[in-house]
């Protein structure tokens, strides 16, 4: 079987990351067949907007998205390539998959966990106005049908995954109501999983416990904002935001992409580290069921940083980014 999946190549270093991650795969024989499609500043040029509707009806038919890092214009009016992506696709839950890598040194061995981010509501719902001169008002929109199909989604995920506890993190003493509402919902849904253990922690509680020791945690459910913040902390224990995966999950649609930024200051050097694009390539083999293809490539990753030869700038190398692509090429 082989699989179409629309790409988006992204702005900045996008298209050598996004470049290295297609030259991997097909090394590696992924039955992928890609449907090119514009977004971000080059969607601009051509369309006026940083996501056309060319683009969301690409996703919609091949129901698969790879995309490199995108930008948005600043002070043009714009609203977030990202956020729309996510908004009129309702990819309401995403995805970060947080795991040491074998030959990158951290403070911390042996991280584990899920961070799942709630999409389309919060504090991101991008409904604010200024009230008066100098003063603005931003809602934060919380309802039970998006925190019960998100908590639904967690312990489905976690059933599958073998996984067997879920932290919700939450504000509730500051927002009883918003976040209430939340929680409300997790334990809800929690009632119809016995099986998986449940609990509940403040956010910055949370964030305390997880860089002292984030051994004890496993999947962790937040809201938009909270999900934004805590999931680049816990990249922060494996690596950085250059080495996780991404994806933006939807009832039957999925984007995987690369969770960093465009890094314009390295753009078209030739040194950026392809491996988050690559990683989140992975999981969508994963997630149309293409494991023993996705273990495959990450032990040819694997092999290639454990020996220490050849590394990006990034995780301590002198590498470029073709040179370790030629290295994964190799083991495979």
């Amino acid at each position: 079987m082989r699989y179409r999946v629309t790409l988006l190549k992204g702005d900045g270093i996008g298209p050598e990351v996004t470049g290295a991650t297609v030259k991997i795969l097909a090394a590696a024989g992924a039955p992928i067949d890609w449907e090119e499609a514009p977004a971000g500043l080059e969607a601009v040029e051509k369309y006026g907007v940083p996501m056309p509707e060319v683009t969301m009806e690409s996703i919609r038919k091949t129901r698969l998205g790879l995309k490199g890092p995108l930008m948005t214009p600043k002070g043009r009016g714009f609203r977030s390539a990202n956020v729309s992506l996510r908004k009129e696709l309702d990819l309401y839950v995403g995805l970060r998959p947080v795991k040491s890598i074998p030959g990158i040194v951290t403070p911390y061995k042996d991280v584990d966990l899920v961070v799942l981010r709630e999409n389309t509501e919060g504090l991101y719902s991008g409904i604010e106005h200024e009230v008066t001169p100098g003063t603005v008002l931003t809602l934060k929109v919380s309802t039970r049908r998006a925190g019960e199909r998100i908590a639904k989604w967690a312990f489905e995920y976690a059933r599958n995954a073998g996984r067997r506890l879920i932290h919700c993190c939450h504000k509730v003493p500051v927002m009883p109501l918003a976040d209430g509402a939340f929680l409300d919902a997790f334990r809800s849904i929690g009632d119809q999983y016995p099986f998986i253990e449940k609990a509940d922690m403040p956010m910055d509680s949370l964030a305390f416990s997880m860089a002292q020791d984030p051994d004890p945690f496993d999947v962790l459910l937040l809201q938009n904002l909270y999900g934004d913040i805590l999931s680049d902390q816990a990249a922060g224990l494996v690596g950085g935001l250059g080495v996780v995966p991404g994806a933006n999950i939807g009832d039957g649609i999925a984007v995987f992409e690369a969770v960093h930024g465009t890094a314009p200051d390295i753009a078209g050097k030739g040194i950026a580290n392809p491996l988050a694009v690559l990683n989140s390539a992975l999981l969508m083999l994963q997630y149309v069921g293409e494991h023993k293809l996705a273990d495959r490539i990450e032990r040819a990753v694997f092999d290639v940083l454990e020996s220490g030869k050849v590394r990006t700038g990034d995780l301590g190398g002198t590498s470029n980014t073709a040179e370790f692509t030629e290295a994964i090429i190799d083991k495979l």
